[in-house]
């Protein structure tokens, strides 16, 4: 009988001691997820954009396997540092390829009570007024890239940071809201 594929948490362990392979493993046991993730990114994109889904989870996998590895606690926190590297990756080829005059990379982003058909925001604006929030509130900010980019319910969010879902859900609504001001001025 087969021996059970180990956990994400017991991967982590073994990357965090220096196991390299356990990366690639943690990678493929968790692909589908992150595939998901990197395809919520997309939906606003124009037709032909050069960056696929599947070869941004690609280049996540090549700079966490190239990087030193990380001091991670559970599943919630791995993809809460993969959301947050796919964010980079994504700011960084829309820099590359000069997207911006093509019209940007553009990502879904449900602020309000819009539908999604105008919801679509340049990458490059979105990081930029992430990072302005960031600056003026580093709690909201981290519970954005949880719960947008990493996909992180309320509850995991919660773990993740150490606080009460109430909390999570306030920080949460004043995020959105700063947000949509933010980008539509």
């Amino acid at each position: 009988m087969a021996e059970p594929k180990p956990g994400v948490t017991r991967l982590l362990v073994e990357w965090r001691n220096g196991d390299q392979q356990a990366c690639g493993e943690l990678i493929t046991l968790l692909y589908k997820e992150l595939r998901g993730l990197a395809g919520s990114y997309f939906q606003a994109e124009r037709a032909g954009h050069t960056l696929r889904p599947t070869a941004l989870v690609h280049e996540l996998y090549m700079k966490l396997a190239g990087a030193d590895p990380l001091d991670l606690k559970d599943r919630g926190h791995f993809l809460a540092i993969a959301a947050r590297q796919m964010r980079r990756l994504l700011v960084d080829h829309a820099r590359q390829a000069g997207a911006l005059k093509r019209g940007g990379i553009r990502v879904e982003l449900n602020l309000g009570d819009r539908e999604s058909s105008d919801s679509g925001y340049d990458v490059r604006a979105l990081n930029e007024a992430l990072d302005k929030l960031e600056r003026e509130d580093e709690r909201a900010a981290r519970i954005v890239e949880l719960r947008f980019f990493a996909g992180l319910t309320e509850e995991e969010t919660a773990s993740a940071l150490d606080i009460s879902r109430s909390t999570v859900r306030r920080d949460w609504d004043y995020a959105r809201a700063w947000l949509l001001a933010e980008l539509t001025d």
